[in-house]
């Protein structure tokens, strides 16, 4: 990604569960950058935003990701927001 490219967030998950929708929009030739508070990851909790990832992809793929990640919640493959 460029330094120039603006970042939007697609989608706040977990952290295992931003992992694997990371890979699938990698997978889809989107890349992906996971915003989270380090503590979340080390307590292994999730309060307050504590804990929460924010998946985010450049601003002119938001529309694709959300595209790709709305097809995994139709096959039940994905949990919903």
């Amino acid at each position: 990604m460029s330094s120039e490219e603006r970042l939007v967030t697609v989608r706040v998950a977990r952290q295992i569960e931003a992992q694997i929708i990371k890979g699938r929009l990698e997978s889809e030739g989107i890349p992906v950058l996971l915003a989270y508070e380090s503590a979340g990851l080390v307590w292994g909790l999730t309060v307050d935003g504590i804990g929460e990832v924010r998946i985010m992809v450049p601003k002119p793929l938001a529309e694709q990701a959300k595209e790709i990640l709305e097809m995994g919640n139709e096959s039940g493959t994905a949990d919903e927001e």
